[in-house]
């Protein structure tokens, strides 16, 4: 990363993008108006100031991005950077959005006669396995994960396995593909977090967006220059 480059932060689309659009603009971030156009194939966007350019990545490829230092900020959830513990990105402000919960669900109809606390090895379907094999070691199960990018609610129902470890907000698409909720890993939310080399060689420019962001999350919108 260049010292005198403008600063770059990588912000997934989708329903965290329509969550976070509000602090940053209490932040002070104002995008060019193509920003907004949902028929806009633009990945890259400048902002009316031209000291942040704003670039959409895949919500699981943000933290990636960052620590490779492609952005130099990015708004990540912390299942992603759970998942892949990123040591060269630092995560200063949980924005408080983007709240849900990874849990371990399995069909209705096992609930009755199974018992979590009895398992000593178990077949899931996720996103997550580091988090997933994680979480069940820690209480000596063995986990085998069959990872999958997506519609892991249909895993049970195919036979690849009785469980699944996903993301859960309502619970609404469990409940319509037949799956209870019987355990829960960690709460998640969306963090702010920062390349840790571009906040060694450009402190001042990446502190003043983080207490930007921080002054919006905590209802003071943006107070730098």
């Amino acid at each position: 990363m260049a010292a005198n480059e403008t600063l770059v932060m990588a912000l997934p689309k989708g329903r965290i993008l329509a969550e976070a659009r509000p602090l940053l603009e209490a932040a002070g971030v104002e995008p060019e108006a193509e920003f907004d156009d949902p028929a806009s194939r633009k990945l890259k966007f400048q902002t009316v100031d031209g000291r942040l350019e704003l670039v959409f990545v895949r919500a699981f490829d943000v933290a990636t991005v960052v620590a490779f230092g492609g952005a130099h900020l990015g708004i990540a959830g912390s299942d992603v950077l759970m998942e892949f513990g990123h040591s060269e990105v630092y995560a200063p402000l949980d924005l408080g959005i983007g709240r849900c919960r990874m849990a371990v669900a399995e069909p209705a109809d096992m609930v009755e006669r199974d018992d979590p606390q009895r398992w000593s090895h178990v077949r899931v379907a996720t996103k997550y396995p580091e988090i997933t094999r994680r979480h069940f070691a820690a209480r000596g199960v063995q986990a085998e994960c069959i990872k999958l990018s997506g519609s892991m609610e249909l895993a049970p129902s195919l036979g690849l396995c009785r469980r699944i470890v996903d993301l859960v907000s309502t619970g609404a698409t469990l409940k319509a593909n037949g799956l209870v909720e019987v355990e829960q890993i960690c709460e998640v939310s969306s963090r702010l977090v920062a390349n840790r080399a571009a906040l060694k060689t450009r402190p001042e420019e990446l502190g003043e967006w983080i207490d930007r962001l921080s002054g919006a999350v905590n209802g003071g919108g943006a107070d730098g220059g």
